[in-house]
């Protein structure tokens, strides 16, 4: 197997790597590899900080590892190498009748991804969290092959998931799908005038899939302002698909206040006062942001950061407190949303609590991180969590307090991992091991 010293990022492109990368495309090398020399791995890397980062190490490409090796079309339960992609799943299985059940904003993220973050969607208040129905996993962890799920070697399954990579390398997993009547979304837009009317829109939705956008530059009455979009799958027929477009080279776009809000007027308009309701192709309504190639470019060469933080229901007003502050900075992009969660969460790490989680991009800037720590210390203080698939900035003993089961996790990574072969940027960063 070859290894080949590569520069890589994260989606954010704030933070860096160079380091030895191997991408193996066989099971067969891929367990000679892992005997060998035992790495981290990664997939798409559509996690933003440095969670998928190993500098001056070693770390190992999944992509390649994309096969289907089972499907059940009577139960909907589908076996797939770690390295295949959730769109993948969705193009595949939607015309036979079955999705995942659940999805993170972009359908480039892998299976195995998926499971580390234990990634969470617009239907979490619904369906809980991705990790909560994979049915069993195949992990290489300390020198060998091993299978666990919710009742077989549980606490290490319970470790995996959302456990950021450190019990091993996931190699396969056993997911059940969910039923959809056909290949389409009915997606029903609401324009909400401020934060009282975005809080009280989402807590009456009974939606299954339910979430708002937020223009993070509306300033006083218009503070929290935005559109929600509650979606069903059905049958219709679908649209033309929409065709995708690129950003050829770092444009800061999304990095300048003044278009971030021309940009989030004239969007917030695009939804009448009346409201609107459409037919939407599936991965149209999942994954938006995805016929943008290279989208991440349009925050520059220095990237840009994203918090994303879940407060409890009773940590609305400390919310709303975080809202204005981030619209009074001025420094916020066009991508903020807010979404309802419910209790499911699958994992020792995993980051959903029932309540409100909220994310906001912001340029990598003096400013902004300095804005970063203070929404952070304000999401501890309401007893909330940061999200280990979007940080770039936090300090151990934050996200230590925020993770109950922490100290748990230590315990079966240590078993699982005795001698730090898994080890990464953020695992450093955190001082999460020790």
């Amino acid at each position: 197997m070859t290894w080949k010293t590569t520069e890589y990022s994260g989606w954010g492109s704030a933070l860096t790597a160079t380091g030895e990368v191997a991408r193996p495309e066989r099971a067969k090398a891929l367990d000679k590899l892992l005997t060998e020399t035992p790495a981290p791995a990664f997939g798409n890397r559509r996690s933003y900080g440095d969670a998928p980062l190993n500098d001056g190490g070693r770390a190992i490409d999944m992509t390649r590892m994309d096969k289907v090796l089972a499907f059940d079309a009577e139960t909907g339960v589908v076996e797939a190498e770690a390295g295949v992609t959730l769109a993948t799943l969705m193009r595949l299985f939607a015309p036979r009748g079955w999705i995942p059940k659940v999805v993170p904003g972009t359908g480039f993220a892998t299976v195995g991804g998926a499971i580390g973050q234990d990634v969470h969607g617009k239907n979490h208040h619904v369906e809980g969290s991705f990790g909560e129905h994979v049915l069993s996993l195949t992990l290489f962890t300390n020198g060998k092959r091993v299978a666990c799920s919710p009742t077989r070697n549980k606490a290490l399954f319970r470790a995996t998931v959302g456990g950021i990579g450190q019990t091993g390398v996931i190699l396969s997993a056993k997911l059940q799908m969910k039923r959809t009547p056909g290949t389409t979304m009915r997606v029903t837009e609401t324009r909400l005038a401020d934060w009282d009317e975005q809080i009280d829109a989402l807590s009456a939705s009974n939606a299954t899939y339910a979430v708002s956008w937020i223009d993070a530059q509306a300033r006083g009455s218009k503070m929290g302002r935005g559109t929600l979009e509650e979606s069903e799958l059905v049958a219709d027929d679908a649209p033309a698909p929409a065709k995708s477009k690129s950003v050829p080279v770092n444009m800061p776009l999304f990095s300048n206040g003044l278009f971030a809000r021309a940009f989030n007027e004239a969007y917030f308009r695009r939804v009448p006062a009346s409201g609107k309701t459409s037919i939407k192709r599936l991965e149209e309504f999942f994954f938006p942001l995805d016929k943008i190639y290279h989208m991440n470019r349009l925050y520059g060469k220095n990237g840009f950061h994203q918090f994303q933080c879940v407060v409890p229901m009773d940590g609305v007003e400390m919310l709303e407190r975080m809202m204005d502050r981030i619209a009074r900075s001025g420094l916020a992009s066009p991508l903020a949303v807010l979404k309802r969660s419910g209790p499911g969460r699958a994992g020792m790490m995993s980051f959903p609590m029932e309540g409100y989680t909220l994310a906001v991009d912001f340029p990598n800037r003096a400013k902004a991180i300095k804005l970063i720590s203070a929404l952070e210390d304000m999401t501890g203080e309401a007893g909330g969590r940061l999200y280990l698939a979007k940080d770039s900035l936090a300090h151990g003993d934050r996200i230590k307090a925020m993770y109950p089961e922490w100290e748990a996790w230590v315990t079966e990574v240590a078993k699982a991992d005795p001698d730090g072969a898994m080890v990464t940027d953020m695992v450093r960063r955190l001082e999460l091991r020790s």
